[in-house]
């Protein structure tokens, strides 16, 4: 056993951190379960992780982000050692690459341009300097290294920015909402004629083309599905504790009765904002 001082230093920060994923990880005395992990088997926890972060935050629940803050840092140590242990890289390359590419994408504050500029035009210059990193990486094609694991809106949201800024995009909300109407037929009368597979894909233009709507409101649509997933969720406990007032469950109501709890839980929320 070797010494434990850095491991059992309460202040020991990321270098104690490190530390316990390594020994983690030793082939001879670390823990079987840890040893037997790579990227691939990994990569969902990661998601799972980040999920976590954003809900703590949507709840403000801000006495749980720190931790839910030190599980996600944790996959990104996880990984890192795996790549060390591969001779791929270090986590302290990991922080230089991040730390290099803060500073190379924000001149105007630690370089030499001008700060004195719109929200608006720093992501203009943002974009523009992430165009420049893609064509530096050879990514040819508008739509190269959006990330094929990312949700299924945020990465619909992504290819249209993409598109949109070598200029295939509507030139307005009208258009977007004119072929929201055409999908919407399209999938109605699909339901009496299609296969499954093909409902299935018609119902998929339509999500795409909601996306687009939302993007051109200046909407994320994954944040706002968030939230009204939230909402739902609030909303509908509210209908069964009405309900578990009056000795019932929801299998011993029916829509009606439910519907009206929930008109009233809608309203009670209205009244207290």
């Amino acid at each position: 056993m070797g010494d434990d001082s850095l491991i059992q230093n309460p202040n020991g920060g990321i270098p104690r951190l490190l530390e316990i994923m390594r020994r983690l990880r030793d082939p001879e005395t670390g823990c079987p379960w840890d040893i037997e992990q790579d990227f691939s088997s990994i990569a969902p926890y990661t998601i799972e992780e980040a999920y976590e972060v954003a809900d703590a935050i949507e709840r403000e629940a801000w006495d749980e982000l720190k931790g839910e803050l030190g599980d996600l840092l944790f996959q990104s140590v996880f990984h890192a050692q795996m790549a060390q242990e591969r001779g791929l890289f270090s986590f302290d390359e990991v922080a230089d690459t991040m730390s290099d590419k803060m500073v190379a994408r924000h001149p105007h504050v630690f370089g030499e341009e001008n700060r004195d500029k719109s929200a608006e035009q720093q992501t203009r210059d943002w974009e523009t300097i992430k165009a420049a990193e893609r064509a530096g990486k050879a990514q040819k094609g508008a739509l190269d290294g959006v990330a094929v694991g990312l949700p299924a809106l945020l990465r619909a949201q992504k290819l249209q920015k993409r598109a949109a800024r070598v200029g295939f995009d509507w030139p307005d909300t009208s258009h977007v909402i004119d072929k929201i109407v055409e999908e919407a037929r399209e999938l109605n009368e699909a339901r009496d004629t299609l296969s499954q597979a093909e409902i299935e894909e018609e119902f998929g233009d339509l999500l795409f083309v909601m996306v687009n709507l939302g993007r051109h409101l200046g909407i994320e649509s994954e944040t706002a599905l968030r939230a009204t997933n939230a909402k739902f969720t609030r909303r509908f406990e509210a209908v069964e504790a009405k309900l578990a007032a009056l000795g019932k469950t929801p299998e011993e109501s029916d829509l009606q009765e439910m519907d009206a709890f929930w008109d009233q839980a809608k309203l009670e929320e209205k009244q207290t904002k």
